[in-house]
């Protein structure tokens, strides 16, 4: 069906009758000493040619004044009728008096001293919008589920039903003109009736109102276009032999619901499928070991800060190049928000790819340091960093450490012990000049090098404010290697009973990261 030619007409908006209080007008007249005139005092007449359909019905509005607005209502009066109404019938204006068509109440006999101040109005029910050519149709009048009237809107064509489209629109009812014979031709010399133009006021609806609720009015015979608009997208058809205000009404409320589940539905898919997205390109971001050929076992036990994350803002990499080196580094950039994870994964990837082209100590770290100063959101981001390689015979390791707690060593027969850790140099992006001296370190035939992030040690004890420290930890995952456990089982040992410690989930990101040769 082609789509309707917008007539240069202003926007429409209905003029809905409703039932006040007969006595209003006659009673606030008598306490002001006025005579009445039909109306609540201080209401606007109704407009002389205001059509009107039959009892219980709501009229299709034929035009607006110029400025394309609706009248003001009264504002003591309920949202959606007209100032002037009595009990029964229809106010008419002549000049400047108003005639009720209602039998006229009885006469006040003595003016009241006061006069209470008027009910606050209610809030509005739905609001409902009617697309249709013939301004002439009748809606009946329709309530909500709370007993709210449904206001009603309507618009000749969609050019006008894109004007009055607002936010407050719950649904659409789409006239739907009967389907034209096929092969007879329109003016413009296209041809009506073809299958594609049928839906094509459909499917502009739900082009202009992807939020809104949308019903299809039309005839019983055209009952097959009606269920192909609901094929497209509407969410319901009526037929027009069949309307009354009972069966609209429901339909109505039907169709609101119906819209706002499939909504919900949709977001909920979404954030499912963005969620598993983002958890795919996390995992994907995790570091993969390369240690083939060497004799040096491997574990790592990771745990972001932030919640429903796989990624945070600390990060590690292992891998042994062509010489026999076995390299390995943890660091964590500042801050543990989605920024920083990436940040994080920049500086392992690039660490990686210089690691493979020859460079470690402090060469590495100061080229390390103009990537992270040009890839960092901000001037005041910066990154701490351990470094460590070892020798092809697993006896002796060089390590840098910029601003990094030192690891943790534990040679056979011994107690584990930390590094020293006054050699290191600052974090990485604090000073441009800054140098990270290596240090040299004899392992032994048989140890465990312990690398972490201070999100191990700065868990609470208790409900205090002491911190466990790099200490306790030592005490601790000295207890756990006591006990017997090695590898993954050490560090999920160490990292639950750390969290135990701190009453509850730790809020900073956490690496460990466990290298042994035995």
């Amino acid at each position: 069906m082609p789509v309707p030619v917008p007539h240069p007409r202003t926007a429409v908006l209905p003029h809905q009758a409703g039932p006040v209080n007969a006595g209003c007008a006659e009673t606030r007249a008598a306490a002001a000493g006025m005579p009445a005139h039909g109306g609540c005092s201080g209401a606007s007449p109704a407009p002389q040619d205001a059509p009107h359909g039959p009892a219980g019905s709501a009229p299709l509005p034929r035009d607006l004044p110029e400025a394309g607005l609706p009248r003001p209502a009264d504002p003591r009066l309920p949202a959606g009728r007209n100032a002037a109404h009595p009990v029964t019938g229809h106010a008419t204006t002549t000049g400047t008096r108003t005639v009720s068509s209602a039998t006229p109440p009885a006469p006040v006999a003595e003016p009241v001293a006061a006069v209470e101040p008027a009910p606050e109005p209610p809030a509005h029910g739905l609001t409902l919008l009617l697309i249709g050519e013939d301004p002439n149709n009748h809606v009946p009048e329709m309530w909500d589920w709370a007993g709210r009237k449904v206001r009603l809107r309507t618009a000749r064509n969609l050019t006008e039903a894109e004007r009055l489209l607002t936010d407050d629109v719950d649904c659409i009812l789409l006239d739907l003109t009967p389907a034209e014979p096929a092969g007879r031709e329109d003016r413009d010399g296209t041809r009506a009736g073809d299958s594609g133009d049928e839906l094509a006021a459909v499917r502009a609806v739900l082009r202009m109102a992807p939020a809104q609720a949308v019903l299809v009015l039309t005839c019983e015979t055209d009952a097959e276009r009606a269920a192909d608009a609901v094929r497209v997208g509407a969410q319901d058809y009526l037929f027009r032999d069949e309307l009354d205000g009972k069966v609209l009404s429901r339909a109505v409320r039907y169709a609101v619901e119906r819209k706002r589940a499939d909504l919900a539905q949709r977001q909920l898919t979404e954030s499912r499928l963005r969620a598993q997205e983002n958890a795919r390109l996390e995992r994907g971001l995790l570091p993969t070991p390369l240690l083939d050929g060497s004799e040096l076992r491997f574990a790592a036990c990771y745990r972001p800060g932030r919640s429903r994350a796989l990624l945070g803002g600390d990060f590690y990499d292992t891998v042994r190049t062509p010489d026999g080196t076995v390299h390995a580094m943890i660091g964590d950039v500042c801050g543990h928000g989605p920024d920083e994870a990436a940040l994080g994964v920049e500086l392992r990837i690039a660490w990686r790819a210089l690691t493979f082209a020859g460079l470690y100590g402090d060469e590495l770290l100061a080229t390390l340091q103009k990537v992270l100063e040009n890839e960092r959101p901000d001037d005041e981001i910066f990154a701490t960093l351990c470094t460590v390689d070892i020798s092809e015979d697993g006896h002796r390791a060089g390590v840098c450490l910029a601003g990094h707690p030192a690891p943790l060593l534990a040679r056979a027969g011994q107690q584990p012990e930390l590094l020293p850790y006054e050699f290191g140099g600052p974090a990485l992006g604090l000073l441009s000049q800054a140098r990270w001296p290596r240090h040299q370190v004899e392992l032994g035939a048989a140890w465990s090098l312990l690398m972490y992030t201070d999100g191990l040690i700065e868990g609470r004890i208790g409900e205090g404010t002491r911190r466990l420290g790099q200490e306790g930890m030592t005490e601790l995952v000295t207890r756990q290697m006591a006990s017997g456990l090695q590898g993954e089982e050490l560090l999920e040992a160490s990292v639950r009973e750390v969290r135990a410690l701190n009453g509850g989930e730790l809020t900073d990101d956490v690496a460990v990261l466990l290298l042994d040769r035995r």
